[in-house]
């Protein structure tokens, strides 16, 4: 894949002046707090995996509207608590799959939880366990355009809710030091990291790798395959909705949560990506309110750093939360 978007010092100065909706605060002041009434209903259960370091949880919280939400929980067997913890959300269409699919941070020595995502993951990987049992209006296959016409009934707002809860799920638990959670993922997961950023205090850390849902209306105006092409298709047949649908993705834009974080981040971007342009990577990069510093891959597309930044995110977040207070 050629490079298809600007040179990179260019991308480093790029910062568009997005129209932020007068009541981004305040819808999202309300969101949190009509879900803050339901309660947590956390359920965990051990799963004998075979695996002898890993303590391993089916954990269950309820997300949004309450919705019962699934993720795997794993802690490191042998070391003290309270842990610094991990909190992780999938790329899109995938589900939580099995719990030994995923054990780099807990070799660690962090307790770490990756949370299904509600509808997901039955694209790739070994599948998800969590439905969403809120319907739509007319959408388009996939979950982008789902409820696109409200951003009351946006799919997103839900997704962003359940993630905020699956911090506070992990806050509340013993064995975690909820002074030192830190959020991340890649693509999808990394949009939802920065929503969760903006939306949550006192995060330890964000870690966003080539992350999704940002800069909505540059995304969907120059690239041309999924996700973000899934709003140009519902587009081209809903003709007359284009403000209204734009309206509702800037509650959601990552850029616009990037710049009310605070902790610090580290984010990753491929020039040669074509799902999630890197313009739009370094919209939120240069958005974020927080400390930050971001690893570029030149000659990659969209799977980024893959295990190497895995190295580069290991190394910076030791020394992040050495520097974090503790509960």
């Amino acid at each position: 894949m050629p490079l298809t978007d600007r040179p990179l010092d260019e991308l480093r100065a790029y910062s568009p002046d997005l129209p932020e909706p007068t009541d981004f605060d305040e819808f999202w002041a309300r969101t949190l707090a009509q879900e803050e009434s339901e309660d947590l209903a956390l359920r965990c259960e051990e799963v004998d995996t075979g695996l002898r370091l890993v303590e391993c949880h089916d954990l269950t919280f309820a997300g949004a509207c309450g919705h019962p939400v699934r993720a795997w929980l794993l802690y490191p067997v042998g070391l003290d608590s309270p842990l610094p913890a991990i909190v992780e959300y999938n790329g899109y269409g995938g589900g939580r799959g099995l719990p030994h699919e995923r054990l780099n941070w807990v070799a660690a020595g962090y307790a770490y939880l990756l949370m299904d995502t509600r509808g997901q993951g039955s694209a790739w990987g070994s599948g998800g366990h969590t439905p969403d049992p809120v319907g739509s209006g007319p959408s388009l296959p996939g979950f982008m355009t789902r409820g696109i016409c409200d951003p009351d009934q946006y799919y997103y707002r839900r997704v962003y809710v359940d993630a905020v809860r699956a911090v506070q799920a992990v806050r509340s638990l013993d064995r975690v030091d909820p002074a030192r959670v830190a959020v991340c993922g890649g693509s999808q997961g990394g949009g939802i990291a920065l929503a969760v950023a903006g939306l949550v205090d006192g995060l330890a850390a964000v870690m966003a790798d080539v992350p999704f849902l940002c800069d909505f209306r540059h995304a969907v105006e120059i690239a041309d395959r999924d996700p973000y092409a899934e709003i140009a298709r519902y587009l081209a047949v809903h003709r007359h909705r284009v403000e209204q649908v734009f309206s509702t993705l800037s509650y959601f834009d990552g850029v616009l949560h990037a710049s009310r974080a605070q902790a610090p981040a580290l984010f990753s971007v491929a020039l040669m990506d074509d799902i999630c342009p890197p313009s739009t990577v370094f919209a939120a990069h240069n958005a974020y309110a927080g400390p930050k510093e971001i690893e570029v891959y030149p000659f990659n597309g969209h799977e980024g750093g893959q295990e190497h930044q895995f190295v580069r995110r290991l190394r910076w977040l030791g020394p992040v939360l050495d520097g974090a207070p503790t509960a």
